[in-house]
């Protein structure tokens, strides 16, 4: 896979690429999390999807499974036969424990790849949380956010997780899916000074998996479905070989 240049990243960008920054524990990454990197990829022409395994996560206080360098090793091997995914070590602990913070990450893949168009990847519970985050009301501004749904979950009534200080309503004119088997929901977030900000949604993904369910199938030292796969076998190796989630 070609190099950023960066250390922080290792995936292949030029100059005008659509990069979309994909957060998360990856805890142990699974196919879900592909998935819906696929599918984002798809319908907004994405050129590169960066994996970014978290250090620490300011809404999850207990900490993540497994060690930072073992998420990044299994996210590496979920990825690698992906030649549009690549991973990003912005999201690395920092020296002084503190927390990683979004808005920070995505000032920061700003200045590492100057005439890039941010996206920013997130699942439908983060963004339910919205209005937590750190510097939220900035959040939207600093890269496209690209909301991922599961299954049954309801994102029709956005105004309730988006920030005080910003209204949310549908585009005009729409923005259609690059990939017409993939949905696509369009949404335009204003602050009161009018800037405005692309959000996007991918409605009702058919993805139901877990990094929970795996950890707590692997404690119980339950079998895999082989009908139901929930993560590669290079992931699921992985794991056997460090013990990890015992």
């Amino acid at each position: 896979m070609a190099q950023s240049g960066s250390p922080a990243q290792r995936g292949a960008y030029f100059g005008g690429s659509r990069v979309a920054f994909f957060g998360g524990s990856f805890d142990p990454p699974h196919l879900g999390h592909l998935a819906v990197a696929h599918a984002a990829r798809a319908a907004l022409s994405i050129d590169l999807v960066l994996f970014a395994p978290v250090g620490a996560q300011p809404l999850k206080p207990k900490g993540s499974s497994a060690p930072f360098e073992d998420r990044v090793a299994m996210t590496e091997l979920a990825i690698a036969d992906e030649p549009a995914f690549g991973i990003s070590l912005l999201d690395a602990p920092n020296p002084a424990g503190a927390p990683n913070y979004t808005l920070h990450t995505l000032r920061r893949l700003q200045t590492e790849m100057p005439g890039a168009t941010i996206f920013c990847l997130v699942g439908a519970d983060s963004f339910l949380s919205l209005r937590h985050w750190y510097g939220a009301a900035e959040v939207p501004f600093s890269a496209s956010l690209v909301v991922a749904s599961r299954p049954g979950q309801k994102l029709g009534d956005l105004a309730a997780s988006i920030p005080v200080g910003l209204t949310v309503e549908p585009s005009q004119p729409p923005i259609p899916s690059a990939d017409r088997e993939i949905e696509l929901v369009s949404y335009t977030v204003r602050n009161a000074q009018g800037r405005t900000a692309a959000l996007y949604v991918l409605p009702g993904l058919d993805v139901e998996i877990s990094a929970t369910e795996i950890r707590a199938q692997i404690k119980a030292g339950r079998p895999a479905d082989p009908a139901r796969p929930l993560i590669s076998p290079a992931v699921a190796r992985y794991i056997r070989e460090h013990g990890l989630y015992q």
